[in-house]
């Protein structure tokens, strides 16, 4: 075995690994196999591969709740998949008024829904941008 295989290994057992964050026994927020992520933080690849793994996430489970979703512009897409994230899937999903109306085919309808709501009001101009791709 690989020289780096094996510290990995090592540092994996002597570490421990955990997938969500945590305090270390120095009260560090840590993640992962001891990353220390209050003095080391991120790169910016693993921000942009952990931004991947999200869209794929939150596409995925939008095509499973959504029958229609597969049959929406890619626009409309890039709206839905933009709140799920930012709402999360569950929280997408209480849009029910904008989401008939997108199953509908009435992009201008549900981007009026989107805006008419309590998100558009938190996130202002994104709001905006997200109900312009939706009647598109």
């Amino acid at each position: 075995m690989e020289y780096l295989e094996i510290l990995k290994k090592d540092l994996i057992r002597d570490e421990g690994m955990r997938l969500k964050p945590y305090r270390c026994t120095a009260g560090k927020l840590t993640i992962g196999v001891g990353r220390n992520l209050d003095d080391v933080g991120i790169s910016e690849k693993e921000a942009l591969d952990m931004l991947q793994t999200d869209i794929v996430r939150v596409y995925d489970a939008l095509t499973k709740s959504l029958s229609f979703f597969p049959t929406l512009s890619q626009n409309q897409q890039r709206a839905l998949v933009n709140m799920g994230f930012n709402l999360g899937v569950p929280g997408l999903l209480k849009f029910k008024k904008m989401l008939a109306e997108l199953s509908r085919g009435n992009g201008d309808a549900a981007a009026k829904e989107a805006l008419n709501s309590k998100w558009a009001k938190q996130v202002g101009k994104r709001a905006d941008r997200v109900a312009e791709l939706l009647r598109n």
